[in-house]
Order: structure tokens, then C-alpha cells, then sequence
């Protein structure tokens, strides 16, 4: 179960509205009355839905970060399709448009190779014969449940360090955008911060994470490099690393 829950360290710090973190809350709590009462097999489907979820979170940024890229790679699909993938206001509107298993595809504009994206989709195969009446039970013991979590898990991780180039490329993006005091939408710089990059991007506590070790000496000959410096400071003081936190209690 530890390890079902450090999912939680890839999903969003906080999200477009009230209904999205509800329904987070409501699978995390399936999940873990149904693995604690050893009814693995629904505690298997509501972290498959937690899965699910971070894979539409990523897309979702990927769409933000290169929508170019996304648009081209849309091509194959219907017209109709297109159009409302790229109007989707919501990341979980894009299972609205697309089977499960073709939202997958985008990855590779991260990176993912066919093989790995094979990987990453096969747990929507597993999930949909347990979704059907089989008369067979899957996940009959916490031993089997922890093996597919711990498989999944590997899969986060690897789309996770997929990731990395395009939450960069976003956290450069905001650090040239809400540079400019006279520009920013908040003049407290965590209210920037929280509202226009983690709250707008859908950042979890990993992205963060990754941002805090960005080199803003690299961007030493941008113009107001010094109010961009002052923002990748006021992030790092705001989401301070966990060892930081220990070490100031």
C-alpha cells in the first residue's frame, strides 16, 4: 500500500475546480477501504482510475507545452476529434473524445518509444477483463494487488522522467511570463506562483520538484533575469524540499 501511495507525489497540488479534486479524493478513499477490507480487485480498479488520471494530468501538460506537436499528432483522427481534443477544458474531457487506449499515443511526443507505450497501455487491457463479469477473480491476495501496483508504479516513473523536458519547458515559459512586476496578475509572488504555473499547469509535488533544481543562472542573459531569479527563489520557499521540512521542525 506504501507504495499505491507515493502515486500521490505525481498528481496535481491542486486543480481547475472542486468536482476534479472530489473525484480524486473519492478513488483515493476506494482505494483504501477496499485494500484494507482485502477487496483487491476493487481496490485494483480505483488505482487504476488514480493511474489513469496522472496519465490524462501529463497529457494535459504536454498539450500546454507543445501544442503544435500535439495538433500534428492528432493527425489520423476525425476532424471532430480534433477540434474538441484541442478544446478540451479539462484534463479528463480527453476520454470523453478517445478510447483509453489511444490517449497513450500522445506520449510520444515525450519521447516514449512503440514498445514503451505498449507497456504503459496494458494495464488498460488488464483493467477491462476485470471490469467484466469473467467469473474469474484476478487479484485474490495483497501479495498479487502489491505486484501489479509495483508494475504500475514503474510506469509513472518512467513517464514521469519523460516529463521532465516539457514541465522545463513550462516553468521557463512562466518565468518569462510573470517576470515583468508591472505584467504579473498577483503582486505577491506565491499568489503568481501557486495560481499561474502549479494551480494553471496541474503540478504535482515531483514537477516542483524537478523545478526547484533548475538552473536560473542559465537564463543570466535573459532580460529581468534577476525577477525571474526572485520567483525561483519565492517556488523554493514556498514547496520546500522534504528534507528541508524535517529539517526545520
Amino acid at each position: 500500500m506504501d507504495e499505491a501511495l507515493e502515486l500521490g507525489e505525481y498528481l496535481p497540488q491542486s486543480f481547475a475546480n472542486l468536482n476534479e479534486q472530489t473525484y480524486l479524493d473519492f478513488l483515493w478513499s476506494a482505494l483504501r477501504t477496499n485494500y484494507e477490507a482485502e477487496r483487491y480487485e476493487f481496490a485494483s480498479l480505483a488505482f487504476h482510475l488514480l493511474y489513469m488520471s496522472f496519465v490524462s494530468f501529463s497529457i494535459w501538460q504536454i498539450r500546454l507545452a507543445r501544442p503544435g506537436q500535439f495538433a500534428m499528432a492528432m493527425v489520423g483522427f476525425r476532424s471532430e476529434e480534433e477540434g474538441s481534443l484541442l478544446d478540451c477544458e479539462s484534463p479528463f474531457k480527453f476520454y470523453d473524445r478517445l478510447k483509453e487506449s489511444q490517449i497513450f499515443r500522445f506520449l510520444k511526443l515525450i519521447g516514449c518509444n512503440n514498445e514503451q507505450v505498449g507497456e504503459f497501455a496494458k494495464f488498460v487491457r488488464r483493467r477491462n477483463k476485470i471490469a467484466h463479469p469473467t467469473g474469474t477473480v484476478f487479484f485474490n491476495d495483497q501479495a498479487a494487488i502489491d505486484e501489479e501496483i509495483a508494475s504500475m508504479m514503474k510506469e509513472v516513473r518512467n513517464i514521469e522522467a519523460h516529463m521532465q523536458p516539457v514541465i522545463r519547458e513550462l516553468y521557463h515559459r512562466f518565468l518569462r511570463d510573470s517576470a515583468d512586476p508591472e505584467e504579473r496578475e498577483y503582486t505577491v509572488l506565491g499568489d503568481e506562483i501557486t495560481a499561474n504555473f502549479v494551480h494553471k499547469n496541474y503540478m504535482s509535488a515531483a514537477d516542483i520538484a524537478f523545478c526547484q533544481g533548475f538552473d536560473i543562472d542559465a537564463l543570466s542573459g535573459e532580460p529581468l533575469h534577476d525577477a525571474m531569479k526572485d520567483l525561483h527563489d519565492a517556488l523554493v520557499a514556498l514547496y520546500p524540499a522534504e528534507g528541508d521540512v524535517e529539517e526545520a521542525a
